[in-house]
């Protein structure tokens, strides 16, 4: 299933937790095993993987545990610049070299 806006809360939080209990399975790793290389106990695990709201801190390490963080980069990616920090970033434009003052700097001048 895809997950988009027009699912419900519950629709979403019951596909991350099937996908979590998919990769688990995978592994071949048991709830139990999960839950304590995440730090958690295994009912939360359970919860997790039944839709269940769950603290977001629980649903990190878990997905630490499964190896499996990165996920989040695209649950929340970075955002750009905004548009005046674009501007800011420009700066402003030169309007001459700089070059050395007086002369110097370049072979035969200031003679």
């Amino acid at each position: 299933m895809r997950i988009s806006g027009d699912n419900s809360d519950q629709t979403i939080l019951g596909e991350i937790g099937a996908r979590i209990r998919r990769v688990r399975l995978q592994r071949n790793v048991t709830q139990q095993e999960l839950a304590t290389e995440a730090g958690v106990s295994r009912p939360t695990v359970q919860g997790i993987e039944e839709g269940r709201p769950s603290q977001l801190v629980s649903v990190i390490r878990v997905l630490r545990a499964l190896g499996i963080p990165d996920g989040l980069e695209q649950l929340v990616p970075e955002p750009g610049p905004s548009p005046i920090e674009m501007l800011e970033m420009q700066g402003e434009e030169r309007q001459r070299a700089g070059g050395a003052r007086g002369g110097r700097g370049v072979k035969g001048a200031g003679r």
